[in-house]
């Protein structure tokens, strides 16, 4: 815990010397003096509460003071507590006394602002009160305007800037988010209007705002060639033209949360003043330019592009967002590298996953045919360290490089089980044990081959091997794997190997689940359902996957796998409680062809990816907004009517990608090695879900067929091959859910109240859909609020919310895993690579998280993200009364539950955060 939340909403730096000085006056008030080791005894007791209260929000202060009470009372130094509560109930009353002169010497017209001119001006309330009137336009009914503008002026001070007072405005209006998500949209004009003013200077208000945003788009695109900050190419559109096209209307698409994350990380910025250069619908367009500029018909491609980008319909990937229409644009999402067993290739690829890093890209390595521990070096004959010291270095590759300077590197580690360093990389991740063999920042995942989980599933045997002595393995999967392995056993046990171990199966596998609790890690991923069903089986072998475990392409030596990423937005194609397949199709026919035109415009890092890129043309479409299109449709999550909506839903974007890459290689071309692959051979996705029941010699529960008749595609692929190896992904879509302003991915809703952290402090938001509902009941009011707050976010146990209500709301911990996956293998029937899968289960238990698992396995799910656990309930309800959250507890009580150190909070296994703007990593 590093932050803590000031009165004012301001977020700064924990400072546990504050909390000793106070304590230390409260002691020489009352005893006279004070013990220096009692003291540091004290505050190191109130900071590890507030760790476990807060694992990771920003408390308040008032809620640190409220710790510090109980921890001197649970002490036994009730005197100490007495004068302490005195003294915060003295500070509170100086503090009244201060507002009040503040209003006061406001009301009388003595206060001075600071204009952007630097010129001084009397302040005015009615300016401050119209300010907020414009914003609240429409919600007259809902929100006071007089609390808004109370609040705001506690904030104001002599000498204060109006770019300031619009700040406090925003900041005022976010703090009251939790009452109404309409104040979202206050918040977000409030918002607008200041990077208005920004962006464009002196007045924005009124019919002039349209013309000047597009003047200043114009302006500031030359601005950015001229400066460098973006590509020549891009001073060559007709930009008159496509200044027509922005729709400034459409900046009422975005909520706050986008907006700011827009703003604080997207949005170009002049290098010398650091002033903001794009509106957001310039933004979009210079998006939707970067994609077009190699384009016959730029201005037209450029049109296109941006009318689903700004209608939030598609969004592509972060990289893309960052990068397109500069001088580096380097757009892709995901690279997936190979290291050799060759000390000049393991250096290289340090090298290789710093450049891809510095751009933006996520990483997944494959570290398989590095050589275990105790095999002998050929070329001086000494025994080898294994991979495990190789992987700290890769860890501290991953910590050196900010990606874009907006983002940590992050990479992930990717490691077969028949590995003999296997049980050591399982621990990679642990807080114990010797820290040269630890990689804490950097993520890691089991590829499994599916002869391991028969192996477990019969109680059987399972031998590791160091890979220079079964250098086939590596490239093997299915039944040919299986005869491979088999053999290598064999020859083991005649004395003709030298470097094994035969562990039992099901024992690896409890460790492989049980470090999968304690860290988050290594991720399940599967080997054999991820080659098997690979369109590109014909030119290589899919060796792991990347950063996020939806990517699942050929690696070697030569080629960096490379993916290119943006998702559908489900809840965008909705309409008359349908989807809208007119408008889907439209969508994913330019989505396809923005993503085709990233790998011809990008720029590459390392020459090995553009090798890559180039001969396959790998892309990767996937959605975000499943959560928020169930809850419009009245669909519950855990229903079978989901699981036959994430099964059609995909079934259509399925359709209309792979028609569209059709159509594209009609129009530019097949790729360079569609001949010979699945595509040329009439096997599409669907259609590999028999190789891979045959291949295994199991049965893969997955329903079969769809609704869509299949024959005009396969017609097309037949008549115009494909533009592209691999059309499908369902990516984390983390960041660009929070711009879109809907839930990320094929995620559950985490919570229906939960706080939510960005550069300008932490704020609670509300299930906008559950409000919308329980004010339909006439529910909605304060006491529900806290009510809500008091049950962390959940509605399970609000018996006053009807029961059809409550079915609806659950959240990620309160649905069976059993439904993601179902949701899951129906989706995945349709996809070419695979989905960022996250599970989540309230449980501790070991064989039910073991079931879930092998349950994925059988449904042929090629991968599997975070395993997200619930170890206690009860996370630190802020800004919930003492009083409410205890009941009839007496401080005595209290101070006795914290002594016994049993204050429970919430843990996940993850070190992955749910929503940390920091950690989205595709997207």
């Amino acid at each position: 815990m590093e932050k803590i939340k000031k009165r004012d909403g301001r977020v700064v730096e924990y400072n546990p010397a504050k909390i000793s000085a106070a304590m230390a006056k409260a002691f020489v008030a009352v005893r006279g003096q004070t013990d220096s080791n009692l003291l540091d005894t004290l505050t190191e007791r109130v900071s590890d509460i507030i760790e476990k209260r807060f694992p990771s929000l920003s408390p308040e202060v008032e809620q640190i003071q409220d710790i510090v009470e109980q921890t001197l009372m649970a002490s036994g130094h009730f005197d100490i507590a007495r004068a302490y509560i005195l003294y915060r109930e003295r500070r509170r009353q100086v503090r009244e006394e201060k507002r009040r002169e503040a209003l006061e010497y406001i009301k009388s017209g003595r206060l001075n602002v600071v204009k952007r001119d630097g010129s001084l001006q009397a302040f005015e309330e009615r300016k401050l009160r119209k300010y907020f009137m414009h914003a609240v336009d429409g919600y007259q009914g809902v929100v006071h305007v007089n609390d808004l503008v109370e609040q705001c002026e506690l904030g104001l001070h002599e000498g204060i800037t109006t770019a300031s007072i619009s700040e406090l405005a925003v900041m005022t209006a976010r703090n009251f988010i939790e009452r109404d998500p309409c104040y979202m949209e206050i918040t977000a004009r409030l918002f607008l209007q200041a990077l208005y003013r920004e962006v464009i200077g002196g007045k924005t208000a009124g019919e002039t705002l349209a013309a000047l945003c597009r003047e200043t788009f114009i302006k500031n695109i030359n601005h950015g060639v001229a400066t460098q900050r973006l590509a020549p190419k891009m001073a060559e559109f007709n930009l008159p033209e496509l200044a027509g096209v922005l729709d400034i209307s459409r900046d009422n698409y975005l909520g706050f949360i986008g907006l700011q994350t827009l703003s604080d990380r997207y949005f170009l910025r002049d290098i010398q003043t650091g002033q903001c250069l794009e509106t957001p619908q310039a933004f979009w367009m210079r998006v939707a330019m970067g994609l077009a500029v190699n384009e016959p018909e730029k201005e037209k491609r450029a049109a296109e592009f941006y009318e689903v980008l700004s209608s939030l319909r598609y969004v592509c990937s972060t990289p893309t967002l960052f990068h397109a229409g500069t001088p580096y644009p380097q757009l892709s999402s995901c690279y997936l590298s190979t290291v050799e067993d060759d000390l000049a290739h393991i250096f290289k690829s340090y090298s290789d996953n710093a450049q891809l890093s510095k751009w933006s890209g996520g990483l997944g390595n494959d570290w398989t045919s590095v050589r275990a521990t105790g095999a002998l070096i050929k070329t001086t004959g000494v025994p080898s360290q294994g991979i495990i010291p190789f992987l700290k270095i890769a860890n501290d590759t991953t910590v050196a490089i900010n990606r874009s300077g907006k983002r940590r590197g992050a990479t992930c580690a990717y490691l077969e089980t028949w590995h003999l360093d296997i049980e050591d990389f399982l621990d990679l991740r642990r807080n114990t044990g010797d820290e040269r063999r630890r990689t804490h920042d950097m993520n890691t995942a089991n590829w499994i081959p599916d002869l391991f989980i028969k192996r477990v599933l019969e109680n059987g045997d399972w031998t590791l091997f160091s890979p220079e002595e079964v250098p086939d393995l590596h490239h093997k999967y299915g039944r040919a794997f299986e005869a491979a392995y088999t053999e290598y056993e064999r020859r083991a046990e005649c004395g003709e190997m030298r470097m094994f171990r035969k562990v039992k199966a099901g024992d690896l596998w409890k460790k492989m689940i049980t470090r999968l609790f304690e860290t988050g890690h290594p991720w399940i991923t599967f080997k054999d359902p991820s080659n098997i069903r690979s369109p590109q089986d014909h030119v290589g072998v899919v060796h792991g996957s990347n950063l996020c475990t939806e990517i699942t392409l050929n690696t070697s030596r030569e080629e960096i796998a490379v993916c290119n990423l943006g998702s559908i937005n489900l809840v965008r194609h909705l309409a008359n409680n349908r989807l809208d397949e007119d408008l889907l199709s439209e969508t994913v026919k330019t989505a396809v062809r923005m993503l085709d035109n990233v790998i011809d415009i990008n720029y590459y890092p390392v020459p090995e990816a553009r090798t890559a890129n180039l001969r396959h043309r790998a892309v990767g479409l996937g959605i975000m907004g499943f959560q928020d299109a169930l809850y419009t449709l009245g669909y519950d999550f855990d229903s079978d009517r989901a699981v036959q909506f994430a099964d059609e839903s995909m079934e259509m974007i399925s359709y209309q990608a792979i028609l569209a890459s059709a159509h594209l290689a009609r129009e530019r071309g097949v790729y360079e090695t569609y001949p010979g692959s699945k595509w040329e051979r009439g096997i599409f996705p669907q259609d590999t879900l028999d190789l891979l029941e045959w291949e295994r010699g199991l049965p893969v529960e997955i329903v079969r067929g769809g609704k869509l008749d299949w024959t005009p595609v396969r017609e097309a692929v037949k008549n115009y091959g494909m533009r592209n190896s691999n059309c499908l992904a369902i990516a984390p879509t983390a960041t660009i859910a929070n711009i879109s302003g809907c839930y990320p991915s094929i995620e559950p809703i985490y919570k229906n109240l939960y706080v939510k952290s960005n550069m300008s402090g932490e704020f609670t938001v509300v299930n906008k859909y559950l409000v919308k509902d329980l004010k339909a009941l006439g529910l909605w009011n304060k006491s529900m609020l806290e009510e809500i707050k008091a049950h962390d976010g959940s509605v399970q146990n609000i018996a006053t919310i009807p029961e059809h209500i409550r079915a609806r709301y659950k959240t990620a911990f309160e649905i069976e895993a059993e439904r993601f996956i179902r949701a899951a293998a129906a989706r995945g029937k349709w996809i070419d690579q695979s989905q960022s899968l996250n599970l989540f289960l309230a449980t501790n238990s070991g064989k039910e998280i073991s079931e879930v698992y092998l349950l994925a396995w059988r449904s042929g799910l090629k991968t599997t993200y975070y395993l997200r656990t619930m170890a206690k309930s009860g996370i630190e309800k802020s800004t919930v009364d003492i009083s409410r959250a205890y009941g009839a507890l007496t401080m005595k009580k209290v101070a006795e539950e914290i002594t016994a150190e049993t204050v429970e909070h919430e843990e996940l296994a993850s070190v992955c955060a749910i929503d940390n703007p920091e950690c989205e990593a595709c997207q």
